[in-house]
């Protein structure tokens, strides 16, 4: 278990990580190489890249980024970017994305209105 400070220090590293990523896919796109360079950078920090993630199982998935310390808000971020990663054809992480939005909803054990449009929204994209 981490001590106070430096699960702070983590948690402030997983927030950036998980900004910058939503940042870089805020606007859809088709990718370029420098694009996928930035975002497989950012995933760098997370102990994976474009192929690794696409490559995880839903629940691998899950259980690495819980290796890795993110929390409910955090995993939920992390589920909003695969999805605005996916609005391009070239990648599609869309059913992960309602994986984790659906682990978020079973096991947070607190029902979100918000998480549960989320998962709504994506299924629609399918």
């Amino acid at each position: 278990m981490l001590n106070k400070s430096i699960r702070d220090e983590e948690n402030i590293r997983i927030d950036n990580v998980l900004k910058t990523l939503l940042s870089l896919v805020f606007v859809p796109k088709f990718w370029n190489l420098e694009d996928i360079a930035l975002i497989e950078n950012e995933l760098k920090d997370l102990g994976m890249n474009i192929q690794s993630l696409r490559d995880f199982g839903e629940k691998d998935l899950i259980t690495h980024l819980q290796r890795c310390h993110l929390d409910w808000n955090q995993l939920e971020q992390f589920a909003d970017f695969l999805v605005a990663f996916s609005k391009d054809e070239q990648f599609d992480f869309t059913e992960k994305a309602i994986a984790f939005y659906n682990y978020i909803q079973q096991e947070s054990k607190m029902f979100s209105f918000g998480i549960n449009s989320k998962i709504a929204a994506a299924k629609a994209k399918l």
